[in-house]
């Protein structure tokens, strides 16, 4: 029997293309953001076509999330997929920027 779940790789924070990266299967899953100092912006989340569903995006978005929480970044969930996987986590929410609806 096959396992559904790829193997989830290393999620790699490419600063000059503003995204966080995880390559599956040979398909490039990204988290895109905007820095802004002391606030990250996130703004979009993409998983290929075929992953969808298998974990990816919330590996990648925990990554992501986990990297602006040890920075010390107030977080700003732009992206609909960030913001729900925030409502999801609790741990995430109080570096989520006050008021800020996710």
């Amino acid at each position: 029997m096959n396992d559904p779940q790829p193997a989830l790789g290393e999620v790699k924070n490419n600063v000059e293309k503003r995204r966080f990266e995880l390559v599956a299967e040979g398909k490039l899953a990204i988290a895109e953001y905007i820095d802004r100092g002391s606030m990250i912006v996130f703004t979009h989340t993409e998983v290929p076509v075929g992953l969808e569903g298998r974990g990816i995006g919330s590996h990648l978005v925990s990554n992501a999330l986990d990297f602006a929480r040890r920075e010390g970044k107030t977080i700003m969930p732009l992206c609909p997929y960030v913001a729900a996987y925030i409502r999801r986590h609790p741990e995430y929410q109080p570096f989520v920027l006050e008021g800020f609806p996710y």
